[in-house]
């Protein structure tokens, strides 16, 4: 009989109120069943977010300062970030905690990878207390169930919640403040509890502050003198961390930056038509209105100037929701005759929820191939650090705040790493530099930064990073170009009746993209033996940069043609000879000296 008390209603109640949750405990069947529901949506919404985990887009600037800060405190290392990026020492601390406890680090194969596990657990969590304030705001099971799956699989859920955004940190601590807010019979501790749980909340993000309203609304209805007490301790709390505290615990938001809000929206256009909806219609429902105040709050929040639309939607997305599912379950028994046992649907339910389910369809189908999920876990910083360690391992890296993460992460020693934030006065030394997303916004911040990059070259290319060589002379706009010496020598040689080229191997010769001392030593072997060139491999990254290939395999001859590349000298001495199935692979040094590539006849 009390789980009938939750389920049915009487037909003459109002709209304007949910029932009261039960007071006594569910029949053994009934919690397996809530249990098979819940342990179904973790699964669904775990597998989901895994499967989204390194999806590249959309992106967020500030996420790559979260992961070094994150990294930074686990490793005792100090790190400053380029700015933009927000201050959250306490979101900080709690990605830091994780992934010490979990040695994410050094499971996973970047360290982006590595924080954004913490967001898929944060979701996971999320989800959990999600389903216990809908229950204890009078939800059912399966009005419940559908709170939480319009979260665990919206696309826009996937794509925003695996952003290091510690907005998401905070959303965990407001559930499980409202979740002890709202518990039958709680007592003074529970109390207690939730008071810590607001602290907490706020000072990973100060958007949370939206959410005291809907908080102390309930606390009074529940329990005037009770809310009180919590008012007290988070007050106490408040004032240490922005007072005494305030320059360890105090938080700062983020600047504004895409993506916005039409971005997101873009990803699933049903959920803003659903938020909308359920924010407005929650405000005649007494059991959600402080829910929906709450809510509206942060709505009014994206229109202030500076405050960052993912912060705002990273809170805002459990909340809509849940207040969509109430709505709809308050309306549904308003409307639906109840008998004895069951409850009559009539035509009209069942057409209402067969367009819910459509519309919601259309925006998801949609939103998933939007957000595209990616094949690699490591991304194009991990291969930009493998590159800079092959070709130039001990160098001076000036780095963003991404890049920083990573050469830390896979050993790089972070004292010859130089943040972007410590070109303020003036660059650091450095020889190469390695920026994610471009360096424009950072020049015009720090103009020494603009200096340094001044006399850079591009050298590799993955992705949106690019790593530049720092201190390269200055062209000589007198000197013939090295383009058109590869391009005339590179021809003579695929002319020659002493060396065979397959159709790709001849494409690189006549277009000049083989490097001078490939095509002088291969003329000098040619004269010496018949010569045979499978390919001129290319160094992944250094195409896109219009590198020449410094690769070279030769087939035919291998013994002769090892030999010949071992013994050459000075400026023709290769990195590396290697046999392989395919043949010999002759590899050299990145830069090759201008001027190598003199007139020669083809033997």
């Amino acid at each position: 009989m009390a789980q009938h008390s939750r389920e049915t209603t009487d037909p003459g109640r109002s709209p304007a109120t949910l029932p009261e949750p039960a007071a006594t405990g569910f029949p053994a069947a009934h919690r397996l069943l809530s249990l098979d529901i819940v342990l179904a949506l973790l699964a669904l919404a775990g597998g989901l977010r895994v499967l989204y985990l390194a999806a590249p887009a959309p992106a967020l600037p500030a996420e790559a300062a979260n992961v070094a800060h994150a990294y930074a405190l686990g490793h005792l290392t100090p790190f400053t970030d380029a700015g933009g990026a927000g201050v959250s020492p306490f979101g900080w601390w709690q990605l830091t905690a994780y992934t010490m406890v979990s040695d994410a680090f050094g499971r996973s194969a970047s360290a982006l990878a590595a924080v954004r596990e913490t967001m898929l657990v944060a979701a996971v969590l999320g989800a959990v207390l999600l389903w216990f304030l809908a229950r204890r705001l009078g939800l059912t099971r399966w009005a419940a169930a559908a709170a939480v799956l319009l979260v665990a699989a919206s696309p826009l859920a996937l794509g925003l919640q695996r952003l290091v955004v510690v907005e998401h940190l905070a959303v965990g601590w407001l559930l499980g403040a409202l979740v002890l807010i709202t518990r039958p019979g709680a007592r003074i501790r529970h109390d207690a509890a939730a008071a810590v749980c607001l602290l907490a909340a706020v000072l990973t993000s100060p958007l949370a502050l939206l959410f005291l309203p809907a908080a102390g609304w309930l606390l009074v209805r529940r329990a005037p003198a009770r809310a009180a007490l919590v008012a007290v301790l988070l007050n106490l709390g408040l004032g240490i961390a922005f007072g005494p505290a305030a320059a360890v615990l105090r938080p700062h938001l983020a600047a504004a930056s895409r993506p916005s809000v039409a971005d997101w929206v873009a990803l699933d256009p049903s959920w803003a038509v659903l938020s909308t909806v359920a924010l407005v219609a929650a405000l005649a429902v007494t059991a959600l209105r402080p829910l929906a105040v709450s809510g509206l709050l942060l709505v009014a929040a994206l229109l202030v100037p500076g405050v960052p639309d993912t912060a705002v939607l990273a809170l805002l997305l459990p909340v809509t929701p849940l207040l969509f599912a109430a709505v709809v379950q308050a309306l549904a028994r308003q409307r639906v005759p109840v008998h004895r046992g069951n409850r009559a649907r009539g035509p009209g339910t069942v057409l209402a929820a067969g367009v819910l389910v459509a519309v919601v369809a259309t925006g998801w189908i949609y939103g998933y191939p939007a957000l595209r999920p990616a094949t690699g876990r490591a991304g194009p910083l991990v291969e930009a650090q493998d590159w800079l360690r092959a070709n130039a391992s001990g160098a001076r890296v000036l780095v963003d705040d991404g890049a920083w993460a990573e050469f830390a992460k896979a050993g790089w020693p972070t004292g010859l790493l130089v943040p972007a934030a410590a070109c303020a006065a003036g660059c650091p030394a450095a020889d190469w530099a390695v920026f994610a997303t471009g360096a424009d916004g950072l020049r015009s911040r720090y103009p020494a930064l603009g200096t340094a990059l001044a006399d850079a070259g591009v050298t590799a290319v993955f992705g949106q990073v690019t790593v530049s060589r720092l201190g390269l002379p200055a062209a000589d706009p007198a000197a013939p170009s090295e383009e058109s010496a590869r391009t005339h020598a590179g021809a003579a040689l695929a002319a020659s009746a002493r060396i065979t080229c397959t159709p790709d191997a001849l494409a690189v010769l006549r277009a000049g993209r083989a490097d001078p001392r490939l095509i002088a030593t291969i003329a000098a072997l040619a004269a010496l033996q018949p010569v045979g060139v499978a390919a001129f491999p290319a160094v992944p990254g250094e195409d896109p940069a219009g590198q020449p290939r410094r690769r070279v395999l030769l087939t035919g001859g291998a013994d002769g043609a090892a030999a010949f590349y071992a013994g050459q000298r000075d400026l023709f001495r290769p990195s590396s000879v290697a046999r392989t199935a395919g043949g010999v692979l002759v590899t050299y040094p990145l830069f090759a000296p201008p001027g190598l590539l003199v007139p020669f006849s083809s033997p």
